[in-house]
This record gives C-alpha cells, structure tokens and sequence, in this order.
C-alpha cells in the first residue's frame, strides 16, 4: 500500500465529513487508507462517520488520550509505506497526494514533508513553514523582528522566511496539520513523544528527523485549506497548554540558561497569551450578496429560503470560474462553491485567486445539506445547516 492518511479527530464533525470526502477524492488514483480515528468526541462524529463511511476505519477512543497518542495508536494499524498526519479540519486537493508522493520519491534521506496551507480566506499561512523556536529564534518572533527584516537570516528564520510561500525547499519544522513521511521513518522516530499533550508535537517529531540527518521539506506545488484553530478552543486551558509546549521542547534539547530560561518563560506566556485573544469569537458582519457556484438550482432555492436573501446562481464558463464583476468591491459578497458541481482543486484555486477581496467563502460538501467555512485565520468557522 502507498499511503495511509491518519485523521485525529475531537468534536468537529462537520469538518471532519468534509475532510474525509476531499481525502477520498484525492487517494482515488492510488493503493492508500483512511484511518479516523476520534478522541471521545461528545458530537456526533462517530455516528456520522458510520452513517456516511461506513468503510473506513474507524477507531473509537474512550478518552481524550491528545494528539500524540491518538496519532500513535492509529499509526499502529497502518499499512502505506507512507503516511500522512492530516488535521480533520483541513480540505485537500484530488491531486494533493499524487504530488506529494512523487515529490516524497524523488528525495534520498526525506523526513518530513509539509505542503502550502492557506486559511478559509485563501490567505497563505506561515506556519506552513518554520524554523527551530530557538531562544533567539523566539525573540525574533516576540518583538516583530522577522517582519521588519524578512530577508535578514539573522532575523527571519522563525517563518522559515528564506523560502517565499511560492517556492519548495528545506525547512526545519513543518506543522502537525498536514505532515507526510515514510511510516519506517515515524517508526524509527517512535511516532509523536507522549510526554507532550500537544502544540510541542510537530516541532519536537520535526527537530527529532533534522537530527536523524534527514532533510524536511516544504513543497508549494501542493496546496491544502487548514481551517486553522477548529480542532482547538481558545480557552485558559489552551494557553496552559502552550505554555507547556515551549517549556518542554526547550528542557527536551537544550541546554539550560538563565537566558534561555527567561526567554522560554516570557516567549511561552506572550505566544498564549497573542493565540488566546486571536482567538476570541468575533462578530460577523452579514454578507449582502450570494453567489453559488454550481449547476443545481434545486439547491440554490434551499439556500435562499434558509439565509433569507438573493441567492445568485453561476456556472463554470469553459472550464473555469468567471466571478462576475457585477459584485463590487464595495460590496460584501459571499461565494458559496458547490463541491458536487467543482472539484476540490478548482475551489482551492477559487481561494487563492479571490483573497483578500470583499468576499467570504462556503464550500458545498458533496452529498451534505450543509455549507461551512471560516472568514478568518483565528475565526472558528461557521456551518449552516439548509
């Protein structure tokens, strides 16, 4: 078998069906699995994955045993030769995997892999990418230095700044939401430490590979929606845990200093304390246009009748998307892609193509009376039942 592809999943149900279904899209050409597996979710996850997938495997754990474990456990019954640790609040493309693989087989001494995340904005996001969160490295990140000289290497080593978003080559640390490696690699490592509730575990399996003398990588050609922060509630609890994660790396590999100790304790509390506020609900604003791309008008009668507002239909014109132009830019404008009509990478590029315009963006999982999407790179999301 190629790839198993190990979905953790906790209480997001509705990204989690979306995930799946963009997941078997991709692995669709290849010899590959999906193994979800859920930590007690009190949602209906569970049932729903029964309901909607019945064949894939599913494991039920009777606790919150965290990330690590529940990565460890899964992988356990796997059977690619490579594996991909994916976020259950993530969207792939249908030639994701295809290309990641190719590019996994062209390498000698791989590590890790990591591909180009953007949020539901289409917005790149940096921690696709990453250096070692060194003491120096942390206090480059906590007073804005790597913005200020994003191509000093003295300074711009936190988001790994040396290689622009559009541009594939080595890195030190990938993100734990979309990490690909040979499974005798994740073996040899001994998977996720379990010492580490979580947010340490990527960086720590990342940094154990670099000293393995493998070579991670960050490959753009592969893109993938991270619907950053679903899996996760901004809560003291939470900053607890951030705490912790820098705490234990810096006491896992390096040596101890009065500096280093400082700069951990003063990195650890302003990182939790910059995630916890960024993180705090916001107030939407109510779009005043709707735009659905597909070719189902029964649908676009049912959006309409649930959001109570004009609900405009458009088409795929000679393969590609056309946005009208008829919706301003003064004018917030919601785009809702029909994925039974598009495919994930035709949405994908949607994103990228569109970002930073006044437009909000809902995806149309196939087969689901549902749109979900997320306005924001620290907005938990927002599902709408139809």
């Amino acid at each position: 078998m190629q790839l198993s592809v190990i979905i953790l999943n906790y209480n997001v149900r509705y990204f989690l069906e979306l995930c799946v279904l963009s997941v078997q899209k991709a692995i669709q050409n290849l010899d590959a699995e999906i193994i979800v597996i859920d930590n007690n979710s009190s949602d209906d996850s569970c049932e729903m994955m029964k309901q909607r997938f019945p064949q894939i495997n599913l494991i039920e754990n009777k606790e919150n045993s965290g990330f690590p474990k529940g990565n460890n456990i899964a992988v356990k019954q796997a059977k690619g030769e490579y594996l991909c640790i994916l976020n259950p609040d993530t969207v792939v493309g249908e030639d994701t995997f295809e290309k990641v693989l190719a590019f996994a087989k062209s390498k000698t001494e791989l590590g890790i892999l990591g591909c180009k995340l953007i949020d539901g904005t289409g917005n790149f996001l940096p921690e696709s990418k990453r250096g070692v969160p060194t003491p120096w490295v942390a206090f480059t990140k906590i007073f804005g230095l790597y913005k200020i000289f994003p191509k000093s290497s003295l300074f711009n080593k936190y988001y790994a700044q040396h290689l622009d978003e559009n541009q594939t080559g080595e890195v030190d640390i990938l993100v734990g939401a979309f990490m690909v490696m040979k499974r005798e690699l994740y073996n040899q490592l001994e998977g996720f430490d379990e010492n580490c509730f979580m947010y340490a575990d990527d960086i720590d399996l990342s940094y154990r590979a670099l000293l393995l003398k493998k070579h991670n990588y960050y490959f753009h050609e592969a893109t993938a929606i991270h619907y950053k922060g679903e899996s996760t509630v901004k809560d003291a609890t939470y900053m607890k845990h951030f705490r912790e994660f820098m705490n234990f790396f810096y006491r896992k590999h390096f040596k101890q200093s009065m500096f280093f100790n400082l700069m951990a304790r003063f990195g650890a509390f302003y990182f939790s304390i910059v995630k916890l506020f960024k993180g705090k609900a916001k107030i939407k604003s109510t779009p005043n246009h709707y735009v659905l791309l597909s070719d189902n008008e029964t649908i676009r009668e049912k959006l309409q009748a649930k959001l109570q507002k004009n609900v405009v239909r458009a088409d795929l014109e000679n393969g590609k998307i056309v946005f009208s132009q008829t919706f301003s830019e003064d004018k917030k404008t919601e785009v809702i892609l029909d994925t039974n009509y598009l495919k994930f990478t035709e949405a994908l590029s949607f994103f990228e193509t569109n970002k930073n315009r006044s437009i909000t963006f809902k995806l149309l999982p196939m087969q689901s009376n549902f749109i979900i999407g997320s306005n924001s790179s620290n907005d938990r999301g927002e599902v709408i039942n139809f």
